[in-house]
Order: structure tokens, then sequence, then C-alpha cells
């Protein structure tokens, strides 16, 4: 990396790839397409002996660039790959006569037309087919008191802290972080980003975060896909980052997609996330698959399906630049007396959510992606933050706007009070539970100071937003219903400790 960005900055390469799927055959058939290529397959490093030209040019060996760079500028590159000690090879030269040739200790071993490679008809196409499922839609009694359900739903193995694994891994590395994994007055809240200083003498940084939906796959790929992009440029928009400049990364897991079914799901996550990335106009600059995550049983007990497939998983990154890292917002709560605002629309899509799985189903309603409000909504929070008339902000998820107070309440260790009726929602929305736990895309909790409240409702005028609360003193968690009854009312401890208990250090 360190080489690379050296050559980048001296302007010695013209074009660079990475090595992923397909190896050599995709990093160079790609970067030669209006051109040509001669590849010299014997003087590509090898780690073992006894490899076949055939099994190097496809191999998908690790942490791999192929760089396009003019011969005037060789030297110089060599020179600068030499110096840290990196291994670099001449393995061929980009022609005119648009073909690609392969040659191997003097002979000839693949030729093809570039027009053909990129352009040619593939003689096998595979059928791709998908039908939306149903599920019983659950007709649930309302309640009085929701306090034990947030608990139990504070403990699913989604929701739950990871901070037993999070302490496995460095992120203080050459002491750049800025915003951590775990966040608030102990270190150990779950925060939406972490923001890290690349350059120790700069006040930029860059905000890092991710979004993942599996639990919408089983109802429809493209809503799964389209939540996993919302969420994460949620996660990147409540840290500080600015949408305007952020892009994406993709990681499909998926079943055998030479199955009808599995293929059709593919191809509606595929399609969601170009037509999501587009309105945000967020670009997807890398990814990675993962295809044919399932086998068969050889023996199986009765009841248990022929095959074990794993469920249809889009895991989105998001990448973005924060110009001052100084001005980066968590997401525990700061003070008593500031006020809580909830932006975004909530509408009853408990269909995949955490509430429902908890009480033993799926539901069809799954949360949707109103993308051209998401961005309204993402950068009028953005530019509000920037003013600095946001004191913490958190992303409604998993569990909703439940999860999601009592996450900030127990890691500033400040309570808060909320009414359920000043919430933005849709007429649709008539029941408690469903503002509590609905994980609706495209909503944040936003704690402002008092003196701010002008300003603040000024910027965000022309986006759903209810003033639903206060930060407390009081180390409680306490909503009152749409019938002004109280329907949660918890001690802070009591939270943490069910969020914390099924994953304990």
């Amino acid at each position: 990396v360190d080489t690379i960005l050296q050559a980048r900055d001296r302007d010695l390469y013209s074009s660079i790839t990475d090595c992923g799927g397909g190896g050599l055959s995709s990093a160079i058939g790609e970067m030669g397409e209006n051109l040509g290529v001669v590849v010299y397959l014997e003087k590509v490093p090898l780690k073992y002996q006894g490899i076949s030209y055939s099994e190097i040019w496809i191999s998908e060996a690790q942490e791999r660039m192929i760089l396009s760079v003019p011969s005037k500028n060789l030297d110089a590159l060599m020179n600068i790959f030499a110096g840290e000690n990196v291994e670099a090879t001449v393995i061929g030269e980009f022609t005119s006569d648009k073909k690609l040739i392969l040659k191997y200790q003097g002979y000839e071993v693949g030729e093809l037309e570039m027009e053909f490679l990129h352009q040619g008809l593939p003689k096998f196409f595979r059928k791709a087919e998908w039908r939306r499922p149903h599920y019983p839609e659950p007709k649930l009694k309302t309640a009085s008191d929701y306090g034990a359900t947030l608990k139990k739903i504070m403990g699913m193995w989604n929701i739950c802290s990871k901070e037993w694994i999070i302490r496995q891994y460095d992120h203080e590395v050459q002491g750049g972080s800025v915003l951590k994994p775990l966040q608030g007055i102990n270190n150990d809240g779950p925060g939406d980003a972490c923001v890290f200083r690349p350059g120790l003498d700069s006040t930029r940084g860059l905000v890092v975060a991710n979004g993942m939906n599996p639990k919408y796959g089983d109802i429809d790929p493209y809503q799964m896909a389209a939540s996993a992009i919302d969420e994460a440029l949620r996660n990147i928009v409540a840290a500080g980052g600015n949408l305007n400049q952020t892009a994406l990364l993709d990681n499909f897991c998926w079943g055998n997609t030479n199955k009808p079914d599995r293929l059709g799901g593919l191809v509606r996550a595929a399609k969601a996330c170009y037509d999501i990335a587009k309105i945000y106009g967020t670009p997807f600059i890398s990814g990675k698959d993962s295809l044919n995550n399932e086998y068969q049983l050889s023996k199986r007990k009765k009841g248990q399906p022929d095959t074990i497939v794993i469920p249809p998983s889009l895991l989105i990154s998001a990448i973005s630049v924060i110009p001052d890292v100084r001005n980066v917002i968590s997401m525990d709560l700061k003070e008593p007396g500031n006020l809580l605002y909830l932006v975004g629309l909530t509408r009853p899509e408990l269909g995949g959510s955490h509430y429902y799985s908890l009480l033993g189903y799926v539901g069809n309603n799954v949360p949707q992606v109103d993308a051209v409000l998401g961005k309204k909504i993402m950068l009028a929070l953005s530019e509000t933050m920037q003013k600095g008339c946001v004191r913490s902000c958190h992303d409604l998820s998993e569990g909703g706007l439940a999860v999601a107070a009592a996450e900030m309440a127990f890691a500033g260790l400040l309570g808060l009070k909320i009414d359920l009726s000043r919430v933005p929602k849709t007429d649709a929305v008539s029941r408690d539970d469903v503002i509590l736990f609905s994980e609706s895309n495209s909503r944040f909790l936003v704690e402002v100071p008092p003196a701010l409240q002008a300003e603040f409702e000024t910027l965000m005028k022309d986006c759903p937003v209810g003033l639903i609360g206060s930060v407390q003193s009081e180390k409680r968690l306490k909503i009152k219903g749409l019938n002004g009854q109280p329907v949660i009312n918890e001690t802070l401890g009591s939270l943490k400790e069910s969020w914390q208990k099924p994953l304990r250090l």
C-alpha cells in the first residue's frame, strides 16, 4: 500500500486494479479491453512450484495488484518497490492489435479477441426466477408494558453487545482512532461508525460504516439490499460524514446460483444496489462475493431439509471523508435537559423485524427504502451537524426506536423521557409496539441543546421531524404510549445487562 501511494503521488502508473475473482484473467482482461495485451505467464512470481500456466492465469491468490506503467516510468517505479522490499515483476505489455495473447516458456497458450472477450454472447444462460413468499401475518394483542419485550430484543444475537470480539482487534493503530467502535462514558456503547485520521498531522478523517439486514432477505432480497445501503449511509451520516463524499462496497453471500430461485434473489439484490446507489449518488468502488454456500446432507433427521443453504445476505460497507475530525458526533447522550428528536418517518414495517422474530414470526411488510426522502433527510442532517446543532446522533436499525433509545441512554449514563404520540409516522401506524419496534429506514434519534432548538428545526423544516422527548438525569428509560400511559419504564442498568449478557467477555 505504501509503495503504491508513493507511485501514485509521482504519477508513475496510468491505471491499476486488484486481482480478485478470476485472478490475472479478469484483472488484465479488463484493463486491456480497448487495446490488446501480451502476457508472459512464466514471469509471474509463484508461491509454489509445479503450477500449470492455466492455474497461474486464473489463480485468485491474494494481495496482488496489476499496474499499467509507461515504459519511461519503469525504473523509477521499480526503485520505489525495491526500497520497501516489495516484489514487483514485469509480466507483459499492452499492444494495439486488440487481442489477448498468453505465452508460456516460448509457446503461445492462449489467444482471444478483446471484442469477443468483452462483447461476445455466452452460449450458456442461467434461468433466474423469484416469487415473493408469503408468511403468516400475526394478529398480536396490545400490551400495557413492553419493558420485558425490549430487554429480550436487546439480548438477541444481531443486537447484543459484540464487545467480546471487538476487544480482540486493535482499533488504536498508530493512535489515529477518533471515534471508536465502542463509545460512551465507559466506552462500551454500540457506535454507528468509526472515524480515524490516516495522517496524524491533519484533522481530515475517514469514516467507515456498515449495513446488513439478512432477515429481510427471507421476504425480499431487493428490500434487503436497499435497506443495507440505507443503513450503511445512515451510520456514515450519524457520525458526521457527508453523503456527497461517500462510496460503497458490496459483499454478497449466497447459495448455489445455478438454481433459478437462488439466482433470482441475487438478481433482485443486485438491481437494488444499482437503483438505490444511483439515487443517493454513492458509487460502488469495490466488493466481493461468496456464492454456492450450501451443501447436501448425507444423513438427516426427520423433518430436516436435504440441503443446508445460508440465508441470502448482503453486507454493505461505506467510506466517507470528514473534513475536521474535531466535529465528529458519537451516539451517547451528553447532558440532562437536552431535547430528543426523531428524524424520519415511521411506517408499519415489522416484516423481518427482530420484534416479530422474537415472537416466532417473519411477517410480510418488510422495511422499504424511499431513497429520495432518505437523501433529503441525510443531506439536511449533515448540514445541521456541521453547524454545531447536534450533540449526539444514533440511527434506528435493528429493534427500532426502543433499542436505539436504550443504547443512547446507557452509553451516556443518562435517562430519557419519550412520548410516542410525537413520533412522525404514517396514518397506518396506530399501535405502540409498531412505533417502538418498527425498523423503517432513513431514521435517526438526535440530541439537541434547547438553545439550538429553533435553528435545528429551521434547518430540518423540510423533513419529517418530531420532538419526542428529553434527556434526564434519572437513569431510566421512560416511554409513554399513544394513550399517554407508560409502556416502558426500565432502569439503564437492566437494559445494559440484557444487552451485554449473551456474549459477555
